[in-house]
């Protein structure tokens, strides 16, 4: 089936749909016309450009050169956690939101945009623009003059197989693929080795060409005890802070059962608003 291209019943979104990507698109009105026709222009050959490298895109990233523009964007989002084991997938989601909004913003008089890829998310902001985000635990506002221009968030809940305990994880960076491949990270620390209660089996168990392989990824948590979880927390946000003091992420915030932490100089807010709502 050939890549698929719809307005939402708001008018205002559009929704793009190729095999297993889901995209959901939003532009400020003056430009929206234009901005999704570079949308939907640049979404028709992403699937394929993927498979086309998919073997070398589910191998632990290495510095040999990639192709395609999307997988040269995964690579570039794991390279600096190695000597970390990350294969180029675990930005997978960014990257392709990355890509499209790239098209979307050359054009002219485009002041504000987001494509959401299943929950990982790329930004574009004009000068004075913000945008406020919804995520797990509450919303985050990104500003034209800081940084970032990606969220994304990980755990073993999601889509996305994990080998660690995390709820969610959700990170800001500079892009969507750096933010997706450090909440990958992040959940991944966020663990308890040995413990009884945390229950693992080989990802290859579950999806047979899961670039994870036999690594033990959680299926589930039984009840944990608040040292526990406390516990867990503290590995991802060392983790996170190493990020940080790096240069790699703005900020991240962890929740596992009803706990929290949340470092960075990005100002994780816990009331919820609706997803995307324009400041």
């Amino acid at each position: 089936m050939s890549a698929q291209a719809a307005l939402l019943p708001d008018g205002r979104r559009l929704h793009l749909n190729h095999g297993p990507i889901d995209l959901i698109i939003e532009a400020d009105a003056p430009s929206r016309r234009a901005a999704y026709a570079c949308a939907i222009a640049r979404f028709q050959t992403v699937l394929e450009e993927l498979v086309a490298e998919l073997p070398t895109l589910r191998q632990p990233v290495c510095q040999a050169p990639l192709l395609g523009p999307v997988a040269r964007r995964m690579q570039a989002a794991t390279l600096p956690h190695l000597p970390v084991f990350i294969t180029p997938m675990a930005a997978v989601a960014g990257a392709v939101a990355d890509e499209v909004l790239a098209a979307m913003a050359a054009t002219n008089g485009l002041a504000k945009a987001h494509v959401n890829n299943g929950g990982d998310v790329a930004f574009h902001l004009s000068q004075g623009e913000a945008i406020v985000a919804a995520m797990p635990g509450g919303r985050v506002t990104l500003r034209a003059r800081d940084a970032w221009r990606g969220i994304a968030t990980s755990g073993w809940r999601g889509r996305s197989q994990s080998l660690g305990i995390a709820d969610a994880v959700t990170v800001v960076a500079r892009t969507a693929a750096d933010a997706d491949a450090a909440a990958t990270l992040i959940a991944n620390a966020v663990d308890l080795p040995g413990h009884p209660a945390v229950h693992r089996r080989p990802a290859r168990a579950l999806k047979a060409d899961s670039d994870l392989g036999d690594r033990l990824v959680t299926v589930a948590v039984d009840a944990l005890t608040r040292n526990d979880v406390e516990t867990a927390l503290d590995r991802g946000l060392a983790t996170a802070q190493a990020m940080i003091a790096r240069g790699l992420i703005g900020g991240a915030h962890l929740t596992l059962n009803t706990c929290h932490r949340a470092t960075g100089a990005v100002a994780f807010n816990s009331p919820r608003l609706p997803e995307f709502t324009h400041a």
